[in-house]
């Protein structure tokens, strides 16, 4: 058993790590995307003009709806049919452009979370006291000073839990990016099973690192809502 997991060529402890880091960088590059999305979709879909209220739901409802692996697949190979014609009408002696599993993974993710998360942060922005930007405004904040100082730091507090969630679910959806041929912590365990031919020792460990990926979260959000909710009084 120490073989298999050991580090340099006699065994895949190396090749296991190697995929866990790619695991980690494709979930953090996702977040980060999903936020963004998250963010431009909330505040469209709160808009008061019709087109961008219309737009904003469009684009939550639609891509809750499709399955994530569906989404993966349409953006890796949309984007690289994309790409290969964008370079042939450029260029048509071009060679074909390879569109990297990896932004594909993060695109794809990065859409699906931000659908999702834009619908906690507009349930969050919706749950604030419209008293208090009023009351900004009153004492002479313009709008941006409004959204940072007294919208956005409130909205966090009651969108984290929602996100947390979010996250964890973002962090198991990783495992898909395999499909694509991402060497990430579940490819190099099929590579890994292939070669041994000992599937229950690999998926084991497999499972057992994405569950403390889950469990190290957890503890991490738990952090995040308590500075969050400091000074916050509960009744």
């Amino acid at each position: 058993m120490r073989e298999l997991f050991a580090f340099g060529e006699t065994g895949w402890g190396d090749e296991l790590l190697a995929g866990l880091a790619v695991t980690l960088q494709l979930g953090v590059a996702a977040l980060l995307l999903g936020l963004l999305i998250g963010f431009i979709v909330a505040w469209a879909s709160l808009s008061r003009q019709t087109l961008l209220r219309s737009a904003g739901f469009a684009y939550s409802t639609i891509m809750r709806g499709l399955p994530e692996l569906l989404t993966l697949f349409v953006v890796y190979n949309g984007v690289g049919l994309l790409l290969n014609k964008l370079s042939a009408f450029v260029s048509p002696d071009s060679p074909p452009v390879e569109f990297s599993p990896f932004a594909a993974g993060v695109i794809a993710l990065g859409m699906v979370f931000g659908a999702f998360s834009s619908e906690v942060l507009r349930g969050a922005f919706n749950s604030l006291d419209p008293g208090q930007s009023e009351a900004g405004r009153a004492v002479g904040m313009n709008t941006r000073q409004v959204f940072l100082r007294i919208k956005l730091p409130q909205a966090w507090r009651f969108a984290l839990p929602g996100l947390g969630n979010l996250w964890i679910n973002l962090l198991k959806d990783t495992a898909l990016v395999s499909i694509i041929a991402l060497d990430d912590l579940m490819r190099m365990t099929k590579v890994a099973v292939g070669a041994t031919k000992q599937p229950f020792t690999f998926y084991l460990v497999a499972a057992l690192i994405y569950w403390a990926l889950c469990v190290m979260s957890e503890f991490g959000l738990d952090r995040l809502e308590k500075r969050a909710n400091r000074g916050i009084v509960n009744r």
